[in-house]
């Protein structure tokens, strides 16, 4: 397990960029499959990216794909993931997660990933 904190969330104008961040704890993380998840209010939490422990491989789900970057940088045991011409659609609650595995093909549930952090809430409006 390790706990994560995730930073960088706020309001932004439609078309604006945001980075997020998520600070891990814990020396086992660099073995760890990352992930990006939001959730709306009523809608379930959705995945958006998954990198894998070295950051050469990536998943994007379509709703983001093109838009939103993730990286890591195992010497700061950070996840990041720069946002991009935000829609008010991308108004959620987003949150960082780990996984003990890689999916290339982004076949996860949430309960693939073990740890979670608290949430960084992201607003798109003018």
């Amino acid at each position: 397990q390790v706990q994560l904190v995730e930073s960088g969330g706020g309001l932004v104008q439609p078309g604006g960029s945001l980075r997020l961040s998520c600070a891990a704890s814990g020396r086992t993380f660099v073995r760890l499959a990352m992930g990006w998840f939001r959730q709306a209010p009523g809608k379930e939490r959705d995945l958006l990216a998954v990198i894998n422990w070295s950051g050469g491989s990536t998943f994007y789900a379509d709703s983001v794909k093109g838009r939103f970057t993730m990286s890591r940088d195992n010497a700061k045991n950070t996840v990041y993931l720069q946002m991009n011409s935000l829609k008010p659609e991308d108004t959620a609650v987003y949150y960082c997660a780990a996984s003990t595995h890689f999916d290339y093909s982004g076949r996860y549930t949430p309960r693939d990933f073990g740890s979670w952090g608290q949430g960084t809430q992201v607003t798109v409006s003018s």
